[in-house]
């Protein structure tokens, strides 16, 4: 995006230096990087940053609405509802195609957002490592808003740890050690001091939960999220676990319930040019007559799945449960990262932290992703290279 940038970064490439620097990577906790590393990062011109980060502030002006928790209960499964929610999330997430307009310009696309956690402490060792092997202008940040990797940190442990013991909170996923985002998880456990624990580890008691600390049982006061509830039912060989619906003495980092209030159902409350139209499929009166400019997705999925790119009616006949279907506008990614074996197209997803006491969240943050497929993502870019994670640095 920044042409004398991407020159000066592809005529440096080698492929020992790209070594070199994975190895670095996988040290962090060698046998744990189970997603593949991008051989390059994505640099971001100034006007296209703040393009992205006026689109978030007009997204969170509808989430911050006192409108925004009742226009949204109906986002969260019956189910699936947790009880003891917390007047916010404290994490979001927003993703954002480079794509392309009608007058060829460049231009972000909101993809998706969430109420929930992405790698938040990997990504604060992989763009350190990553601005070193990138050989990066002094005015290039991977932060935002003035934050450097010292001040992210501080941020993380307030919102999390906060004035607790960290051997009080937990990190809870299922089977983390099976989980490709894993390496994240023993980058929080260095920076915060917190263990992750299984699901189907967790100990309940009357209202109390605890967890087997070194063999001793431990309280859990506090929860760090990052279990998604929707795939819990999709899971083979969880076994009985206990049922996270009851009201426990245990306060959520983020609650569960915002992974569905802030997530693909909040799209049709949004109105900005830099979001793709989008209308719940069970309110459309009509069909488009351009189906084919539209992606078809389900509310509840992860990581793309369910969703159909090229939308036909008998697709959209097919389905059963309208009311948990969203219609959105395709946007066009550009061919945009200059690579040795053809161009690459890519998504920023920014971090955006929300302490007690902020009326607003606030970015700091971010992950690139590269892909040489349809879509972003691993299941899309097989047996290609150029492709993957990796991170945004956004000039100053």
């Amino acid at each position: 995006m920044i042409p004398a940038l991407r020159q000066a970064f592809n005529d440096r490439f080698t492929k020992e230096k790209y070594d070199a620097y994975m190895d670095k990577l996988e040290n962090l906790h060698p046998g744990s990087l189970d997603f593949r590393n991008a051989e390059t990062p994505v640099f971001i011109p100034a006007g296209f940053t703040k393009k992205m980060l006026d689109t978030c502030e007009d997204i969170i002006d509808v989430i911050v609405d006192p409108q925004f928790i009742k226009l949204t209960d109906r986002s969260i499964p019956a189910n699936l509802n947790v009880p003891n929610e917390s007047s916010h999330t404290e994490f979001l997430v927003f993703d954002f195609g480079i794509c392309e307009n009608d007058n060829a310009e460049l231009e972000p696309q909101l993809i998706e957002m969430q109420g929930f956690p992405t790698l938040f402490a990997f990504q604060a060792f992989h763009s350190e490592l990553t601005a070193a092997y990138a050989e990066l202008p002094d005015n290039f940040s991977p932060y935002l808003n003035g934050y450097n990797k010292e001040t992210y940190i501080q941020l993380l442990k307030e919102i999390i740890v906060g004035d607790l013991d960290p051997e009080n909170i937990i990190l809870l996923e299922i089977f983390p050690e099976q989980q490709k985002t894993r390496i994240d998880f023993y980058c929080t456990e260095k920076l915060l001091g917190i263990k992750t624990v299984c699901l189907t580890k967790l100990i309940a008691e009357a209202d109390q939960l605890f967890y087997d600390n070194n063999g001793i049982k431990t309280a859990i006061k506090r929860i760090y999220n990052r279990v998604i509830f929707d795939d819990l039912q999709k899971q083979e060989g969880l076994g009985e676990t206990i049922d996270l619906s009851k009201p426990y003495q245990v306060e959520w980092a983020p609650h569960p319930n915002w992974f569905y209030r802030i997530s693909k159902f909040t799209l049709p409350f949004i109105e900005n040019p830099y979001v793709p139209q989008t209308y719940f499929l069970n309110e459309l009166k009509q069909m488009p007559a351009d189906l084919e400019n539209y992606v078809l997705k389900p509310l509840f999925s992860f990581a793309g799945m369910g969703v159909i790119i090229d939308v036909s009616l008998a697709d959209i006949d097919a389905v059963n449960d309208p009311e948990n279907w969203i219609l959105q506008k395709k946007v066009k990614y550009a061919d945009v990262i200059e690579t040795p074996d053809g161009p690459a197209k890519a998504e920023i997803r920014l971090f955006y932290f929300w302490k007690k006491g902020w009326d607003r969240p606030i970015a700091v943050h971010n992950l690139a992703r590269l892909s040489k497929g349809k879509m972003i993502g691993t299941r899309y870019n097989k047996n290609k290279e150029w492709v993957g994670g990796n991170v945004a640095f956004f000039e100053t």
